[in-house]
């Protein structure tokens, strides 16, 4: 990111809190933006239910710029959808109108990752807000969500084609996140043992023989423990609905199961309440999961290994210094993705840590140094 595009997005949000700079905080942290959150005393807001004194805040924000990209987006504009669902969806951000511009509310609290992090059990009535979300989103059937779309009609699996919305995934991580990447980090994948036979492999153990039709609906595709805040009287709201999509429900449980890293336990009751409300919500929405479910969570394995390797990349450290705490946090991280891909990945032999360590120091020397 420039100087000038930092400059720019914080101009802005100093001008639309009417000048003051001290009711400017940020820049947040996050990946794919760069956001402040500003104050704007008296503004109202679209589909709130609460009755707060304080003056509302709200993010201003811009697209980080060279960023990769490493998930599929399906909607043209997170506004437009948060505006569609206010009603539907209980408690996410409502929507502000400044100067003509639509801005999110800024949800005050503690993200669950910040009070329950990963590998922690997540509290009952945390988890019973969970699942009435998952409820709420399998509710919402394709034909029903009126925002614009920006991926091709062509790319859009009909609804119940569960395999075909499975193999679109397949091929977006194989044509936008490897081969879109292979000059940069071609080297780096081949050192670790993953190839472009890679997707043929994980095609045939995760497409073969099939998977059961469902019918699609409403997926969030990004439920983890930074994406929910708990306000301060205990309610979990949902943010950051950038990749939301249309598609498979079940694939939204494996995303949700594969980010949140619930204990063993827990996770079988997240399961079982989940089957609850899904047939509640859309009959037919569990058929076949005992079948797909696994299948669908070794996709979010596999899909792992190309994003977390290229990310990794990403904070070894500017220039020839190399931050070798990072190296390290960055080498077990890998190495421990992909144990966990090895068999959907249908890698012969997983490399060692040392090996790991040594193929993310060698790309660093010949691409920062």
């Amino acid at each position: 990111m420039t100087a000038e595009r930092v400059s720019q997005t914080r101009e802005q949000a100093v001008q639309l809190s009417g000048g003051d700079a001290g009711a400017v905080e940020g820049p947040l942290q996050g990946y794919h933006h760069e956001t402040y959150v500003i104050a704007l005393p008296g503004a109202a807001a679209d589909g709130e239910d609460d009755d707060e004194s304080e003056p509302r805040r709200v993010k201003c924000r811009a697209p980080r710029e060279r960023l990769l990209w490493f998930d599929r987006r399906c909607f043209l504009s997170e506004e437009q959808l948060l505006e569609t669902l206010q009603g539907r969806i209980s408690r996410i951000p409502g929507l502000v109108d400044v100067g003509g511009i639509r801005l999110q509310r800024f949800i005050e609290g503690r993200t669950l990752g910040a009070v329950h992090g990963p590998g922690r059990p997540v509290p009952e009535h945390v988890l019973d807000q969970i699942l009435r979300l998952f409820g709420e989103l399998i509710a919402v059937a394709p034909g029903t969500v009126r925002a614009e779309r920006r991926c091709r009609a062509e790319d859009r699996a009909e609804d119940r084609d569960c395999a075909g919305f499975l193999d679109g995934l397949i091929r977006f991580a194989e044509e936008r996140v490897y081969e879109a990447n292979l000059d940069a980090f071609g080297g780096l994948f081949a050192a670790l043992g993953v190839d472009d036979e890679s997707f043929g492999r994980l095609r045939k153990h995760v497409l073969v023989p099939g998977l059961t039709r469902r019918p699609f609906s409403l997926l969030h595709a990004d439920l983890h423990r930074e994406n929910f805040v708990l306000d301060p009287v205990g309610r979990l709201w949902t943010i950051d609905w950038e990749l939301a999509m249309l598609g498979d429900p079940l694939y939204d449980l494996a995303t949700h199961l594969h980010l949140m890293a619930y204990p063993a336990a827990q996770e079988d009751r997240v399961i079982e309440g989940w089957l609850a409300v899904a047939e509640r919500s859309a009959p037919g929405s569990t058929d076949g999961w005992r079948d797909d479910f696994p299948r669908l969570r070794d996709f979010k394995r596999a899909q792992s290994v190309f994003t977390d390797v290229i990310r990794a990349t990403q904070v070894l450290g500017d220039g020839r210094a190399l931050n070798w705490r990072r190296w390290f946090a960055e080498s077990v991280k890998v190495q421990r993705v992909l144990e966990r891909a090895a068999v959907p990945l249908g890698l012969d032999e997983v490399p060692t840590l040392t090996a790991v360590a040594r193929s993310l120091r060698d790309w660093h020397r010949r691409h920062r140094g």
